[in-house]
This record gives C-alpha cells, structure tokens and sequence, in this order.
C-alpha cells in the first residue's frame, strides 16, 4: 500500500518535471529549410531578403513594383509552425484590396527556416524589435502589424514598446496570455509558475491605444475563442471583433476576396471615436 501511495505521488511530480524541461517543445514548432531554397521561394513567391547592418537575412519583404515608397508597411508575426514563407497569402490578401501601395514584411523567428538561434520569447522579441528598428530606418510610411496565433504575442509587445509607431495591429486567433492556454490545455498542471515564455497579449495591450483587429474561430481547439473575446472585452482602445463560427484554428478563410480584409483594412484607418469600437 505504501508502495502504491509513492508512485501515485511520483506521477504528478514526474508530468511537472517533463513540463518543465520539454515546454519549449510543446510550444514552437519551427520548420527548416536550406538558403538557396528558401531563396528560390522567396523569388516564385515575390518576396526579398531583408537584411541587418550585419546582412544576416531578418525576414522576407515585398515592395510595391513601382519603385516608390510604399503608403504603408504591414509587418506579420507568424504562428508557432512552419517559416515564414509560407504566410505569402497575407501580402496577397492586402494587395488584392485596391489600389493601396502596401509593403508586407514577413519576420523569420530565430531558429526557424534558414535563419539560425533558438526559438524563445526572448530571442522572438529581439527579432520584432530588430525587424522594425530596420524598417522605420528605411521607410517613412505608417506601420501595421499581424499577428497570427503565437504570433499574436509578438506583434502586442512590439505594439506596447512602440505605441506611437504603430498604426494599427491586426490579431489572428489571439489569446489573452500563453499560461491561459497551457491551462486549457494542461488544467492538472500549474503551468503559470512552469511557464518559461508566458505571452501576455492582455498586458501588452495595456501599453497601447491604436486600433486592434480581432479574427477568431468558434471551433478553434488550440486557442479557445474565448480567451480572444476575453482579449477583446477588456481591451481599452478602439477594437472590432471578426469571428467566423465554423471555422477551426487552422481552417480560418484568410483568402484574398474574403469581405473581412477590406473591413479591417477601412477599420485601422478610420477607427470609431468611441474608445470601446464594436
């Protein structure tokens, strides 16, 4: 009996221990992929490499084709899988609104595609803040971000460190904080105290006032729309919500023609008055 008892309490302390040693595992899934494949993708899909002073590759960008300055910059903070490449429908989706001159910078995380480091909240943080120190040194034109799933927490810090220089801030299946959703998904565990790389996209947006979109997915089993409603409820600037009931956290209809796009795009320029939006 007293045997039983023992490893009854050996299991519990042993799911910490694992927790706690493989979390960053559970978190970023990054894919890889050679430079000159990745160079080659970037040329089929309409992108260039964006380099540091050090002309280390940052991430991937597309200018509009007439040479001249873009109106603005739109720069996306991917999701915990794949590189970045593989967002190009972003720059699509804008592109195809109007006659809107727009540049789409796409940040490669440190430790995914061809891009070396290890992928942390720190090391995905000194990226962002290196990408737009980058950018605004080039161009002049207004700054808005994307930020897709864990992503979404990169693009809210970068938006509090910067509340002047951002525009506006777009936020695909958001959630609240990362300790939110490790509870939703780990509810025996106390993840808030484990949790090395704890995203918090409710206090990040403390720090900021401009427009904040919101898309989520009713049926999303990774990042419970509730945790982005609760986002959107508390937060005190001019916000909108988007939801599209049916769709999981990895089917959203993000397409170039979906209506949403224009209505975001006409949203972060021409916010409601009113500090609550819709």
């Amino acid at each position: 009996m007293t045997r039983f008892f023992i490893f009854l309490l050996i299991i519990p302390v042993l799911m910490i221990a694992l927790f706690a040693a493989f979390q960053r595992r559970l978190i970023y899934y990054p894919s890889i992929g050679a430079p000159a494949a990745l160079a080659e993708m970037a040329r089929y899909e309409g992108f260039e490499a964006l380099a540091n002073p050090a002309g280390l590759t940052i991430a991937w960008i597309d200018l509009p084709g007439d040479g001249k300055a873009p109106d603005a910059v739109v720069i996306v903070f991917h999701g915990n899988a794949g590189f970045a490449l593989h967002r190009s429908y972003y720059r699509d989706a804008l592109r195809a609104l109007s006659a809107d001159r727009w540049a789409c910078v796409i940040l490669e995380y440190p430790g995914y595609g061809a891009r070396t480091g290890t992928p942390s909240k720190s090391s995905l943080e000194a990226a962002a803040a290196e990408v737009i120190e980058v950018i605004t040194a080039r161009h002049q034109a207004p700054i808005y971000l994307i930020g897709e799933s864990l992503g979404s927490g990169v693009a809210t810090g970068l938006a509090a460190a910067h509340p002047e220089t951002i525009k506006g801030v777009i936020l695909i299946t958001p959630f609240t904080s990362l300790a939110e959703v490790g509870r939703y998904h780990y509810p025996f565990l106390p993840v808030r105290l484990l949790l090395q790389d704890n995203f918090d996209n409710a206090r990040n947006l403390k720090c900021y006032r401009g427009p904040v979109a919101i898309v989520l997915a009713g049926q999303d089993r990774v990042i419970p729309a509730e945790l982005g409603k609760k986002l959107h409820d508390t937060y005190d600037g001019p916000r909108h919500l988007w939801t599209q009931p049916d769709a999981g956290h990895n089917t959203l209809d993000l397409t170039t023609g979906h209506p949403m796009w224009r209505e975001i795009v006409d949203f972060l320029r021409t916010p409601p008055s009113d500090a609550a939006g819709l």
